[in-house]
């Protein structure tokens, strides 16, 4: 009794943070849909994820182009019908970033709420909400625990392979019916003392985390990720691909086992939270001295630099709030 007095809530409210839901920007806490609802219950609701960087030109939304068109791509894979066109949902973003003061992420998501019995739903409309808040301050902590927050991870490779058949669901969507498995699977990792997992492909093959991508640098130096049709096309992947080859780094798709993955010299996760975040361990080894290795160091220096503008090649990529 006195453990669960003393948990923290699982359903924060952060004052003064709005969320735009079909054009209204309504508090955080009114911001609800039916237990019944189809999206609910089916786990056909999409999502995109993305972040928001100070910059010269004040805060700005990192890749919002690439993040929208991710988003009306998942839409497509999953039959559901576009609520709104790409200009829409990029002006709908920015707008939720302006009424909320300091966020540092959005989160645009799209469902069907209606109250449905079958499993095709009869009501076709598609409600779309975006958050825009900080994840740190406003949710984790809130939590202490559900995030971790340090330099470098302990990582265990899930070695279960997935059904990933893309005649039923798409790696490549981001739809919540895609996250129950890895949930599972991270859940026992975090309880057996890892902070992330890495998951196999229906062959054996490493292919991705949760909610990151994954790199390594092989014994001859070389920089090399699992191939892009085998995971979430992960727009922090492609920055970094595109940052290295700016670079003059070498990067090239490659597939790799797990027991393989453990001789890199270097290996470290990709994705909208983690930015560049190197891997220390997996399934309790050390990767190296245990430490970022020298590239992983400069690729994380480098992405820091482009997403806060210090870097003039780079700034098509951020969208400024206050110039919409």
């Amino acid at each position: 009794m006195a453990e669960n007095a003393s948990r923290p809530s699982s359903s924060p409210e952060p004052p003064d943070r709005r969320i735009w839901l079909d054009g209204r920007l309504v508090p955080w806490a009114e911001a609800t849909v039916h237990v019944l609802s189809h999206s609910h219950q089916r786990g056909s609701l999409i999502f995109d994820y993305m972040s928001v960087h100070e910059t010269p030109r004040g805060p700005a939304v990192f890749r919002l182009r690439e993040h929208v068109e991710r988003f009306l791509a998942s839409a497509d894979l999953m039959g559901l019908p576009r609520p709104l066109d790409r200009e829409a949902l990029e002006q709908a973003i920015l707008a939720t970033v302006r009424a909320n003061p300091g966020a540092k992420s959005v989160k645009a998501s799209a469902y069907l709420a209606a109250v449905e019995v079958d499993v095709v739903p009869m009501d076709e409309r598609v409600t779309v909400a975006i958050a825009a808040y900080d994840p740190f301050e406003d949710v984790i902590r809130r939590n202490p625990g559900s995030y971790p927050v340090r330099a470098v991870l302990r990582v265990w490779i899930e070695k279960n392979r997935r059904n990933r058949r893309a005649d039923i669901v798409s790696p490549q969507a981001k739809v919540a019916a895609n996250y129950a498995s890895p949930m599972m699977a991270k859940w026992a990792a975090r309880k057996a003392g890892y902070d992330e997992i890495l998951l196999v492909d229906e062959e054996g093959f490493v292919a991705e985390g949760p909610t990151t991508n994954v790199f390594w640098v092989d014994a001859a130096g070389a920089l090399r990720t699992p191939p892009e049709a085998r995971v979430l096309l992960g727009v922090t992947r492609r920055t970094v691909i595109e940052i290295a080859k700016h670079d003059g780094i070498p990067c090239s798709e490659a597939r790799v086992l797990p027991e393989d993955l453990g001789d890199a010299a270097e290996v470290f996760l990709t994705g909208t939270t983690a930015g560049v975040w190197p891997v220390g361990s997996l399934d309790g080894h050390p990767v190296g001295n245990g430490e970022p290795g020298p590239l992983t160091r400069r690729l994380r220096e480098r992405f820091g630099q482009v997403v806060s503008g210090q870097d003039p090649d780079f700034e098509h990529w951020l969208a400024p709030v206050d110039a919409a």
